[in-house]
């Protein structure tokens, strides 16, 4: 690698407060109670906004987990497909025409399209207009609600960041909603919720922990503490997914811890060559992200080799499937549209490749790349 380059990341923000360990989800009601406490303190709604995975739809105890009271929204989230615009719009007015504009907390329990989408709605209840139009950096003017993560599945460090990704139908792109507002108030990470997870998603969403540093330490944009963060989150990685059971109990308390890492790192500095080839998949195929920076990581030899070798090595360890031949089929329309879809994230682009990255992937070579996977 050439020159290190500051980030300018100077002011960062983290989760307020968080729980760790086997258990933690106990620690929801009460910390929910005073919330309630507050808000009727102050003359204001005492409900409580809930944003589930709809994995969760036909667990006949959640309601009592999560201690669902009269005049609570508990919405379920479809995830079958990743946030768009449009459908956090539509979470939102289904809020707003039940009168919850200003509940006392928002609480997102899933993966991350699901911590995504609840931390998106606490925004726009706060600040009003429609997603699309916070899509960028530091657009939001004002905080959410209080807002509470509950990750049921770790790598995307959702949890953690300070961003909540969505494909915007109209303009094609997937962008975050980047903000100091966008963080989580307060993070459960309870590995028993991840005991359900089906292997192959746990490696895919794992990698996303491990691909976030790996690119953030190979890229020319550096800064010290994500540095740090990055080293831990993949060391933390090759013990989860060396020789033994990746899924072990004390395994998924790494992993989880991981993936928190793994989202600090990330809000200190960039991504690089996987994540936006991984977005024009998600965005031109519909693929979601974490098996996308999976598939991603077949043509990824010659950017970074050290990382390839160690991938597939795990994968053949833990006798995961990775998806091949996702763009067999494709006519050069297919492909011009996964190279601009690709192309357009300049800055992890630059970080990786510096700012001639445009002349080193070119159509053709992006094509090839495209045609790897």
């Amino acid at each position: 690698m050439g020159t290190t380059l500051d980030t300018g990341v100077k002011l960062v923000r983290n989760v307020g407060r968080y729980n760790i360990g086997a258990g933690s989800l106990d620690e929801l009601q009460p910390l929910l109670a005073r919330r309630r406490a507050t808000a009727r303190g102050q003359g204001d709604s005492a409900a409580v906004v809930f944003l589930v995975d709809e994995f969760f739809r036909g667990d006949n105890r959640l309601a009592e987990r999560l201690g669902l009271q009269p005049g609570d929204a508990l919405e379920f989230v479809a995830t079958a497909d990743e946030p768009t615009t449009a459908g956090i719009d539509a979470v939102v007015a289904t809020l707003r025409r039940r009168g919850l504009t200003q509940p006392a907390a928002v609480v997102g329990m899933g993966g991350g399209i699901t911590m995504d989408t609840a931390k998106c709605t606490s925004n726009l209840l706060a600040n009003g207009g429609q997603a699309a139009d916070y899509q960028g950096w530091d657009l939001v003017r004002v905080p959410g609600i209080f807002k509470i993560g509950i990750p049921t599945v770790s790598g995307t460090g959702a949890e953690a960041t300070r961003t909540c990704v969505m494909t915007n139908p109209v303009s094609g792109l997937k962008l975050g909603m980047n903000s100091d507002h966008t963080v989580f108030d307060h993070v459960i990470m309870d590995p028993e919720l991840t005991a359900t997870v089906p292997r192959d998603q746990y490696f895919h969403t794992g990698m996303d922990a491990y691909i976030h540093c790996i690119e953030s330490l190979g890229g020319s944009y550096r800064n010290a503490i994500g540095d740090a963060y990055s080293r831990e989150t993949i060391n933390l990685c090759r013990q989860v997914f060396g020789p033994g059971d990746m899924m072990a109990p004390e395994r998924r308390e790494q992993l989880m811890v991981a993936a928190y890492l793994g989202g600090c790192a990330i809000a200190t500095s960039y991504v690089g060559v996987v994540h936006p080839l991984s977005a024009g998949l998600s965005v031109v195929l519909g693929i979601h992200h974490c098996v996308g920076n999976c598939i991603v990581m077949r043509a990824m030899q010659d950017f970074y080799p050290a990382a390839y070798d160690e991938f597939w090595r795990w994968a053949d360890l833990q006798r995961v499937h990775i998806p091949q031949g996702v763009c067999a089929g494709l006519d050069d329309a297919g492909f011009e549209a996964l190279y601009q879809a690709s192309i357009v994230h300049g800055k992890p682009l630059t970080n990786a490749l510096g700012e001639g990255y445009r002349e080193i992937l070119t159509r053709e070579r992006m094509r090839a790349l495209f045609e790897a996977m």
